[in-house]
């Protein structure tokens, strides 16, 4: 069974930063693409793309987000990463992690258990 971990969130200070991390456990034949997303509390409906990364390394941002956060893979770890700079407080959100990858029973689909991030002064 493939889990995925989130973890790096917390509170932070405007124009701070913060390293998000999503550990990925189990079998996993290859992985097809990860992303971050990010949903308000209060907006359970609408889930954001932030960042988005491909197995041949292709990078996708949200406008909102780029300039300002690098998602990366340490695929030696089985971790990405979301690093996140120049904070403000429209980041405040849940953050998720997604995979999309082949395992033994075909093709998955799975989210993390979301960290939060706060960003206040």
């Amino acid at each position: 069974q493939v889990q995925l971990v989130e973890s790096g969130g917390g509170w932070v200070q405007p124009g701070g930063s913060l390293r998000l991390s999503c550990a990925a456990s189990g079998t996993i034949f290859s992985v097809y693409a990860m992303g971050w997303y990010r949903q308000v509390p209060g907006k359970e409906r609408e889930r954001e793309l932030v960042a988005h990364i491909t197995s041949g390394g292709s990078t996708n941002y949200a406008d909102s987000a780029k300039g300002r956060f690098t998602i990366s893979v340490d695929n030696a770890k089985r971790t990405m990463y979301l690093q996140m700079n120049s904070l403000k407080p429209e980041d405040t959100a849940v953050y998720y992690c997604n995979v999309e990858a082949l395992i033994a029973e075909g093709n998955l689909d799975t989210w993390g258990q979301g960290t939060l991030v706060t960003v206040s002064s």
